[in-house]
């Protein structure tokens, strides 16, 4: 791709205003904790005091908004404090331009690095560097620098204490994602009525999973339907693919394959309803017509073989669903299931907790060569410090603006960057051309000021998920009112914000173009992580024929978490990687897309074959257990050749494989899933290949 045409389309993503559902409810309690901080400290400390706090409650506000399954308390909190005590920090150094510099420059490293550790704490500690910038210039003493970070921790914990006062849709976040997770489940039923192929995104099942890891307060009062009903949900996929899938026995035309279609068509209906029970919280309203295809006695007449068994394991996975929609307890255990095991997998840890494992990302990404997190710190903190200094000598006044837009615009990859280099310049001439014509025309007073400011703010929180040029617009006005609460006149503000955002989106540009962290040269290694990962996964099932040990596997569990991981990192890559304006580099979008199909691939059929893994006491397959060891130690060769941009070889897959044709298999089902999963193992080596055909001597292709 281009320059220009990368330019082209992250200017067109930072513009767009997209439909998301508002939560209105969630805005107006953060603008009332935001205007009860306001109000109080404008009645008790005066204009300067109440701009201050302001900041700390709104960047409180903006804390408890980002990706949560349940807004955390502790986040507002956190975010007010750490906000108090950069700009102590800064003020008391901030006559010292050198000191506040270096302090500067530490505190944006920090805050550039902190993105290992997630995007809720990096974009929560960037953001307490881009106020810091602006909060450091309103006190006038080391006194009222105390006093102003004070009042900023105590907008932090107003805004705590509005959440834990005032829940909005307690659990509602937690039924959506499960409700999501079933409907993708129908969805998936529906479409292998027609494509015994079609392709499946693991994106709701993991969103489910991550919605049902809380703290083990809040599983005290967590519904009974949202208990259990996503472990379901994750066993009926595999089961759906494999009575669909025509290597599994049923046929592609006939008599099998119309009852295989009226069983997906109804389970498809069955968890629709139980999608929009536990959505809602309502009781289960099943379709009879549904109900009746898995009463029927014809099932068995018509599917033999494992179609027989699937049908009959997918109507006892669809019963216990209802069950759990219903809000009743869900189906035991399976035999040497380790319940307690599995509580412990979910439970999420708390906030204190999480302070040794954000340090411990940070620690890796600083000792990871070439890692993008890395390269975020230095360009973002070189940029700001940079903006700083630029400002400072300009003889514009308000020096913050550049390193504020700077670090706000910055994310650690290129489309992210310019999109909201974009959005934030257009969003403020926006905001700022509307805050001062308002202001011209009515002239607002210091409380008038307050009360813009407080409905500015409102109105990002509530558009902020549509996209960032409406909620930058937003924060431009907001920051003009609040600044002109304190006195400041929009002559005095506004022409060197526009000025100066303008500078610091420019620096930000122009430093990921110097110093940039492209995710295309890192393709080969993401789709190596992907396919030793599927190698584990399948490695795992196939093993369990070898001995098996019923349906509690956890080592099987964990291989298939780590392999969606693995698929969902590859593609935000290359889908980041198709917006760089870099050459491929080795892996071209036509190798790139060959080798995702056959890594789903040997996914899919993994999942099959997990669907028919055999009861505890079943006959073992002895051929399992070698082939196993080929395919782990295969695929992970293979994935260091492919870092090293060689084409794997498969020759121990394939020596496994013909050993197998020598013995009785008592299961047809694996014997044919490990050929498949050869078969695909040879379309991703094809796939990567890319060496040009030799040419004979009258100059055709051989």
């Amino acid at each position: 791709m281009t320059w220009w045409r990368a330019l082209r389309q992250t200017a067109h993503t930072g513009l767009s205003v997209e439909r998301r559902r508002l939560e209105p409810l969630v805005a107006l309690r953060g603008a009332t904790g935001l205007a009860l901080v306001i109000g109080a400290s404008l009645t008790l400390f005066g204009p300067a005091v109440a701009a201050s706090s302001a900041f700390g409650a709104y960047q409180a506000a903006i804390a408890t908004f980002q990706r949560s399954w349940r807004p955390r308390p502790e986040l507002a909190i956190a975010s007010g404090t750490s906000l108090a005590v950069s700009t102590f920090l800064g003020y008391v150094t901030g006559s010292h331009q050198p000191l506040f510099l270096a302090l500067l420059a530490l505190w944006t490293f920090l805050a550039g690095l902190s993105w290992a550790a997630g995007p809720t704490i990096g974009l929560i500690a960037t953001s307490n560097v881009a106020i810091m910038l602006v909060t450091i210039t309103l006190p006038t003493s080391i006194a009222a620098a105390a006093g102003h970070a004070a009042m900023m921790v105590v907008g932090g914990l107003v805004q705590a204490a509005l959440v834990v006062v005032f829940p909005v849709r307690r659990w509602g976040a937690h039924r959506d994602a499960l409700a999501d997770a079933l409907a993708a489940e129908a969805d998936y039923a529906r479409r292998l009525r027609h494509d015994p192929a079609a392709p499946f995104d693991p994106v709701p099942l993991m969103a489910a999973r991550d919605a049902a890891t809380i703290t083990p307060r809040q599983a005290r009062t967590r519904p009974a339907e949202l208990h259990g009903a996503r472990g379901l949900a994750e066993r009926i996929r595999p089961v759906l693919a494999s009575l669909a899938d025509p290597a599994m026995g049923v046929p592609e035309e006939g008599p099998e394959r119309a009852r295989a279609r009226e069983l997906l068509a109804a389970a498809a209906d069955i968890l629709d309803a139980a999608a929009r029970a536990i959505r809602h919280g309502t009781p289960v309203r099943l379709p009879p017509p549904a109900v009746a295809a898995f009463q029927t006695p014809d099932t068995g007449a018509i599917l033999q073989g494992p179609p027989h068994r699937a049908a009959t394991r997918l109507g006892a996975l669809l019963k216990d669903v209802v069950e759990v929609a219903g809000g009743r307890s869900s189906a035991p255990p399976a035999q040497g299931e380790d319940t307690r095991a599995s509580a412990k997998n979910l439970l999420r840890p708390g906030l204190a907790a999480l302070a040794p494992v954000a340090a411990k990302a940070m620690r890796a990404e600083l000792r990871r060569r070439g890692s993008p997190v890395t390269r975020h710190a230095l360009r973002v903190t070189t940029v700001t410090t940079v903006g700083y200094a630029l400002g400072t000598h300009l003889p514009l006044g308000h020096a913050y603006w550049a390193p504020m837009a700077s670090v706000m615009v910055m994310r650690p990859d290129f489309s992210q960057t310019y999109s909201r280099a974009v959005a934030r310049f257009a969003g403020t001439l926006v905001g700022v051309a509307l805050a001062t014509g308002l202001v011209q025309l009515v002239h607002p007073g210091t409380r008038l000021s307050a009360a813009l400011a407080v409905l500015c703010a409102g109105l990002m929180y509530l558009l902020m998920r549509t996209g960032q040029f409406a909620a930058q617009a937003c924060v431009a006005a907001y920051v003009v009112f609040l600044l002109g609460m304190g006195g400041e006149e929009w002559t005095q503000t506004v022409p060197e914000r526009v000025f100066l955002t303008l500078l610091g989106g420019a620096l930000a540009m122009l430093a990921y173009a110097c110093y940039p962290a492209w995710e295309t040269p890192r393709l080969r290694t993401r789709l190596a992580d992907w396919l030793a990962a599927d190698g584990r996964y399948a490695a795992a099932v196939v093993g369990h024929y070898a001995e098996p040990a019923g349906k509690s596997c956890p080592d099987v569990r964990e291989a298939l978490l780590a392999a969606r991981d693995a698929r969902i990192a590859w593609q935000e890559a290359a889908e980041r990687a198709q917006r760089e304006p870099v050459r491929h580099r080795g892996l071209s979008r036509a190798a790139a897309q060959d080798a995702e199909l056959a890594l789903v691939q040997i996914g899919r059929v993994a999942m099959l074959m997990e669907a028919h893994l055999p009861e505890r006491g079943a006959p073992p397959v002895p051929a399992a257990a070698r082939f196993a060891d080929a395919l782990r130690t295969a695929t992970a060769q293979g994935a260091r050749a492919v870092r090293e941009r060689r084409v794997p070889d498969w020759g121990p897959v394939r020596d496994a494989l013909a050993a197998w044709d020598g013995e009785g298999v008592p299961d047809r089902v694996v014997r044919r899933g490990t050929g498949l999963l050869l078969q695909a193992l040879d379309d991703l080596a094809d796939a990567l290949d890319t060496t040009p055909p030799p040419m004979l001597v009258d100059g055709t292709d051989s």
